[in-house]
C-alpha cells in the first residue's frame, strides 16, 4: 500500500475492508455531540482608512470574510453511532496496538463505559488530560478548558511505549532540580498543557475541529515506530496523517466531510497518496475528486 492512503465516505466499510491485526496504532478524534453546528470563519484585512478595526500605530483596516465552514455536531444515538466502528478498531489492531480516543466533557464518560465492554477494562491504561487556556470564560461554571483522551491497549501486557521518544517539558519550579535536570527537562505526565492551534500559526488549515501537531507527534512518536501503519477515520484535516508521514510511519485516514477531503488533497499536494472513494454517486469538482472518479 501507499504511505498514505485516503478514503472519501463511511469510515465503517472502510473498516470492514481492512485485514484483521493490521493496524499498529489508531487515533480519533471524532464529532463530539455538541448539538450545535460547528463553524469557523477565516478573516483578512486590508489597509483601509475608514475600516472597522484599528491595528499597529493606529492604523485603520477592513475586515474581510473570506469564508465559513460548518459542519453538524448532533447525534440522536451516540453511542449507536460510535459502538461498531469502535469494535471494527479493534478487530483491525495489531496484538501490541493502541487505540487512542479524543473527546471532551460532554461524552467521555459514556463512551469509557462502551470501550470497556469492547477492549476490556484491563485494557485501559490511561485517560490523559489536554489542557489549554483559549477563548470564552463563563461566569456560571468553571470554564472548561480541557479535552480528554483515552488510551487503550489491545493487550493490556503486550504494548507500545517508548518513553525515550517523549519531548521534554519544561520543569515548573527548575531551581529546585539543579541545573542539569533543569536544562534537560523532564518527561510528561497525564496531564498535556499545550496551546490549540494558533488562528494565526503556520498549522492552520481553516478546518474548524483541527487538534495541534504537539499532541498528535507525541502519541505518534511514543506508541508506534517508523515504518508502522497508523490509522485515523475520522482524519478531519488530516493532521494525524501529517504527524505520521513526517515521522516515517504510514497512515490510513478516512472522512466522510467533502471540505475535509478539500482540506487534505491541498495539505497531502507534494508528496504521492492513494485516494479511495467509497462514494461513486457523489460528483465534485475539485482535480483529486476527478481523479478518485477516473
Amino acid at each position: 500500500m501507499a504511505e498514505l492512503t485516503i478514503h472519501f465516505g463511511d469510515n465503517l466499510p472502510v473498516l470492514r475492508s481492512l485485514p484483521a491485526a493490521s493496524v499498529d496504532l489508531i487515533y480519533i478524534d471524532p464529532p463530539f455531540n455538541t448539538g450545535k453546528v460547528q463553524s469557523r470563519t477565516k478573516l483578512s484585512t486590508a489597509r483601509d482608512e475608514n475600516g472597522d478595526r484599528t491595528g499597529f500605530q493606529g492604523k485603520r483596516y477592513r475586515t474581510i470574510k473570506l469564508g465559513t465552514k460548518k459542519y453538524n455536531d448532533v447525534f440522536d444515538d451516540y453511542l449507536g453511532f460510535l459502538e461498531p466502528r469502535l469494535r471494527e478498531a479493534r478487530r483491525v489492531l495489531k496484538d501490541h496496538g493502541s487505540f487512542f480516543f479524543h473527546l471532551d466533557y460532554r461524552e467521555v464518560h459514556y463512551a469509557k463505559v462502551l470501550l470497556d465492554t469492547i477492549f476490556g477494562r484491563d485494557s485501559f491504561l490511561n485517560e490523559i488530560i489536554w489542557a489549554y487556556d483559549y477563548g470564552a470564560r463563563s461566569k456560571t461554571k468553571w470554564p472548561a478548558k480541557h479535552d480528554n483522551i483515552l488510551w487503550y491497549a489491545k493487550t493490556p501486557e503486550n504494548f507500545q511505549f517508548h518513553l525515550e521518544e517523549c519531548d521534554r517539558i519544561p520543569y515548573m519550579a527548575p531551581g529546585l532540580v539543579g541545573p542539569e535536570k533543569a536544562a534537560n527537562g523532564k518527561t510528561p505526565t497525564d496531564t498535556w498543557w499545550h496551546t490549540i492551534v494558533s488562528p494565526n500559526g503556520h498549522e492552520k488549515t481553516g478546518y474548524p475541529t483541527q487538534k495541534p501537531r504537539g499532541i498528535l507527534d507525541r502519541i505518534v512518536k511514543v506508541h508506534s515506530r517508523p515504518g508502522d501503519l497508523l490509522m485515523d477515520f475520522f482524519a478531519g484535516s488530516g493532521s494525524f496523517g501529517e504527524a505520521a508521514i513526517e515521522l516515517g510511519r504510514r497512515c490510513i485516514l478516512a472522512d466522510n466531510n467533502e471540505e475535509a477531503l478539500r482540506v487534505m488533497e491541498r495539505r497531502f499536494a507534494g508528496i504521492p497518496v492513494e485516494w479511495m472513494n467509497w462514494t461513486p454517486e457523489d460528483r465534485f469538482d475539485t482535480p483529486m475528486q476527478r481523479r478518485l472518479l477516473a
